[in-house]
């Protein structure tokens, strides 16, 4: 059980136990972190004079200075916690020195903030205030404070905490996969260890790495382990991390890439947020937030209709009102068709009745979701900072996802639609590259497409990619990012809406036997924004870092091949829809079984 506290230090990753306990942590402070994210913003709202520190967090007031802490990483979302774990008694502890005024808000959508205590304080150590919620009427509210300096001041840190014991005692497992990334998991591993050496949860916690590629070189022990493994992707990965896990008597796994961009106080607040849990279905699904931009949410929580939905996507970290939004909407339960990216994810391992799916990689997690009954929270502060997915994006990226969709449809993982209304789902994987003169990606959408219709069976044979993964690439003539020295200028500009509905129409000029030759250059983040795109006959991409671009041209012979092709494959998919769907429910049943993967991974011998 996580020991009861009455201190915090003052570094977000180490606590102190007191021999006198009077209170037990549901959430630390998360401070700006090098490596992570020193946007101040997202962490704390700061006015006047007040210095944050970076090396170990804190911060240093001089009179007048004030932080708030209404912003994504700190603020307690009180309705998630009372829809979860009930009506807890909570306080808030504050260490540090000098004189204040607090002022602790409790806020509720479409309502005036309610101010639950506002008085001058004397912090000499640490303090501990009650917090009465009993003006709290609707299941949607949020906690958080504001300290003002009337003197020269420090705060060294700040925690809410509850005198109520946890209900339950997880043991939770962190499953890592990797694949030839030696720097990035060694560093993950260490950062793990530190925090593990001092952290009150250090003998309910441990790592285990499984390394698909055998480059890795690390020592076991101090709560990490290395397990060498084939490389069926992230699928065969985490399904042995999964197995590893139960193996070793855990309650719960977690998830998470071998990169781990993420605060290690989310780990803490995810293993506390288990622990309460009246649910034993409890999942926590961490965000992804822009490394481009890490005040940029990129997906927080998604669901799976017809495709991939990302949900608040964008949103911006700094402004208080769309984080309140997003918190208030995010505390009702999440519908059924919602899912967790693996770069983030703990849950129950006595809820999973259905393994990953051998997919490689691009909609194991999907899958994994959908199938297996969770109930699935998302958390202030729990979030991981990952490459966005636009520069990711190529011929092979498409094939996985494309021919994940259609699994997930025929499988019955999916919410079921007929066939008319799966049309649009097909139409929008085709129409997107051929208006962008993408052909390479619709050649691997037609090989995605194809492979689907040879049944289950086929990724069993396939687990490892290795001749997909070539084939893939051979088809890659033109789409692949290449080095430049000067980019070019960017062509945003656009046409009126009638005009963009006859190059729409004409899917961007293949079906009219006229025009002009024009060139556009478009940044990747608006790749998929065709109107940019139309009147083009040679499209150039730029990466987000500029250093990289790649060129594309209108094609009419490539165009009506690829099309002809995609308009076989769809009828015939048609026509065997029933009989493909029958054949997929049997076969993911199968190759999602434990016996599948023990046999598949050798484990058996």
């Amino acid at each position: 059980m996580t020991a009861p506290i009455t201190d915090i230090s003052t570094h977000s990753d180490t606590l102190e136990i007191s021999p006198r306990p009077t209170g037990y942590a549901l959430q630390h402070a998360i401070w700006p972190e090098p490596g992570i994210s020193t946007e101040t913003d997202p962490h704390l709202e700061v006015a006047g004079p007040v210095s944050i520190s970076l090396s170990g967090g804190g911060a240093d007031f001089g009179p007048g200075g004030s932080i708030s802490t209404g912003t994504y990483y700190n603020l307690l979302n009180l309705g998630k916690w009372r829809t979860n774990a009930g009506d807890l008694p909570l306080e808030l502890q504050l260490t540090g020195q000098g004189r204040f005024a607090l002022s602790i808000y409790l806020a509720s959508p479409n309502k005036s903030w309610h101010q639950v205590f506002s008085e001058t304080i004397e912090l000499d150590g640490t303090l501990r205030q009650p917090i009465d919620t009993s003006a709290v009427t609707n299941s949607a509210a949020v906690l958080f404070f504001s300290l003002t300096a009337l003197t020269d001041g420090r705060l060294d840190d700040f925690a809410w905490l509850t005198t109520a014991p946890p209900r339950t005692t997880p043991t939770l497992t962190l499953a890592v996969t990797t694949f030839r990334r030696e720097n990035e998991v060694a560093r993950t591993a260490e950062r793990f260890r530190r925090f593990r050496a001092t952290s009150p949860l250090r003998e309910h916690i441990q790592m285990v790495i499984v390394d698909n590629g055998g480059t890795a070189t690390l020592e076991d022990g101090d709560g990490v382990a290395v397990i060498p493994n084939e490389n069926l992707g992230g699928s065969g990965g985490f399904a042995r991390g999964l197995i590893a896990a139960r193996e070793s008597g855990a309650t719960h796994c977690l998830f998470m890439d071998d990169d781990a961009s993420i605060q290690m106080e989310a780990i803490t607040r995810t293993w506390t947020f288990l622990a309460y849990a009246q649910d034993p279905r409890t999942a926590v699904a961490g965000a992804m937030i822009n490394a481009s931009h890490r005040w940029q949410i990129w997906e927080n929580g998604a669901r799976f209709d017809l495709g991939c939905k990302a949900l608040y996507h964008g949103l911006d970290l700094r402004d208080r009102e769309q984080v309140l939004r997003m918190e208030f909407e995010t505390t009702s339960t999440a519908p059924s068709d919602t899912y967790a990216g693996w770069w983030f994810f703990a849950f129950p391992i006595a809820q999973v009745k259905h393994m990953p799916f051998p997919f490689f990689v691009r909609g194991d997690d999907v899958s994994f979701s959908l199938v297996n009954d969770f109930n699935t929270v998302t958390l202030p502060g729990v979030a991981s900072v990952q490459e966005n997915f636009t520069d990711k994006a190529s011929p092979q990226t498409w094939y996985l996802d494309f021919r994940s969709h259609l699994a997930h449809y025929l499988s019955g993982v999916a919410r079921h639609h007929s066939w008319r209304e799966l049309r649009p789902m097909l139409m929008s994987f085709y129409s997107r590259n051929a208006l962008r003169f993408h052909y390479d990606t619709l050649a691997a959408v037609n090989l995605a497409l194809e492979d689907v219709m040879e049944g289950p069976e086929f990724f069993d044979k396939n687990a490892d990619m290795a001749q997909r993964r070539a084939d893939v690439k051979n088809l890659t003539a033109t789409e692949a990012w290449q080095p430049i020295t000067s980019p070019p200028r960017e062509d945003l500009s656009d046409f009126s809406r009638p005009v963009r509905l006859i190059w729409r129409a004409s899917v961007n000029g293949h079906l009219m036997p006229f025009g002009k030759s024009s060139r556009r250059v478009v940044p990747s983040i608006h790749r998929d924004t065709f109107p940019l795109v139309y009147g083009a006959t040679e499209i150039t991409y730029l990466n987000a870092d500029g250093d990289k671009a790649y060129t594309v041209q209108r094609d009419r012979k490539r165009f009506a091949r690829e099309t002809t092709r995609f308009w076989r494959n769809t009828r015939r998919l048609q026509r065997n829809y029933v009989k493909l769907q029958k054949e997929w429910q049997r076969g993911y049943a199968e190759m999602t079984s434990t016996e599948y993967w023990e046999a598949k991974l050798n484990l058996n011998r």
